[in-house]
């Protein structure tokens, strides 16, 4: 018999963060719950190798190439499904931990038939007393994908159901994922896990917050240029998926009475950056956000779900 949880990391191209990560979680949780699974995603600085000299008693998935967040996890979320595994805990390469956060996330699951799918309370790794993800939530007036981050969140001590969970970390039924599927390939990077809420909430069950199971992340890692410029910090390409797969999801999930309400917002909210990006001369941001915009609005959904 499989041990309860496969823990799934998704390595590009930073080994560094990977091991940091698994030597965290191998430290403070009980090793009888879980297996580690590393996806590697097609990295160019032999990750791959690194990884199994660091980690060679570990599941290793090499992707060959790389096929995006979703699908690179979805790799290793097929292999946690044929082997067995009741739970699949999702976990992005650049978090750590510092106690045992996986059990409470596998008792509140035993403990509640109802719910698929809980996240931790997620704090940033470099300024560990502020909030990341308190819970994450939709605005069904203005068509927002948001998270509750206030500072009186910290004091929260008892779960709470919600709208979405981050793929930053979340840990969901296997069985929840063969009756609704994957992850949408198509999004390749962002709101893929806002997808997948969505269909586990519509056909599988509640989703819950659970403040009192705490992980650290540093945040952006993947999205950060390796050398400045006039763009910014920020690669380019993020507006391109961030924007395409946020028209997407609306698309397909937004109530049609709101409808004119979202189209209002968004419209104004992409009119002021794409006017932001061409003051600061940020030429490459711009195109990508265009690009994003056009395809968002008029790819056939028969081609993203299909």
């Amino acid at each position: 018999m499989p041990k309860p949880v496969a823990i799934i990391i998704l390595n590009w191209n930073t080994p560094a963060h990977t091991i940091s990560c698994v030597l965290s979680i191998t430290q403070y949780c009980d090793a009888k719950e879980y297996d580690i699974i590393i996806a590697d995603n097609g990295s160019t600085d032999d990750s791959l190798s690194i990884l199994k000299e660091k980690f060679p008693k570990h599941i290793l998935i090499d992707n060959k190439s790389n096929l995006g967040f979703a699908e690179g996890n979805n790799a290793a979320f097929k292999y946690s499904i044929a082997e067995g595994y009741t739970f699949s805990l999702l976990l992005n390469n650049d978090t750590e931990v510092d106690e045992n956060f996986l059990s409470p996330l596998i008792n509140h699951l035993r403990q509640n038939p109802e719910t698929v799918a809980v996240q931790p309370s997620i704090y940033y790794l470099h300024k560990k007393d502020t909030l990341w993800n308190g819970g994450s939530y939709y605005n069904k007036w203005w068509g927002i994908t948001y998270s509750n981050n206030k500072k009186s969140r910290q004091s929260l001590r008892v779960p709470e159901q919600v709208e979405w969970l981050t793929g930053c970390c979340f840990l969901v039924r296997n069985d929840a994922v063969k009756k609704v599927g994957l992850f949408t390939g198509k999004f390749f990077l962002y709101y893929e896990d806002v997808d997948l809420s969505f269909r586990l909430r519509k056909f599988a069950g509640r989703l819950d917050y659970l403040p009192t199971s705490k992980v650290y992340h540093e945040a952006g890692v993947s999205g950060k240029q390796k050398v400045k410029n006039s763009e910014g910090e920020l690669s380019p390409i993020i507006h391109y998926y961030v924007n395409r797969n946020k028209l997407w999801f609306l698309r397909r999930y937004a109530n049609p009475a709101f409808m004119i309400f979202i189209f209002g917002y968004n419209a104004m909210y992409y009119s002021i950056l794409l006017c932001y990006f061409l003051i600061r001369n940020r030429k490459q941001k711009a195109k990508f956000l265009l690009k994003g915009l056009k395809e968002g609005l008029f790819t056939p959904q028969t081609t993203i779900w299909s």
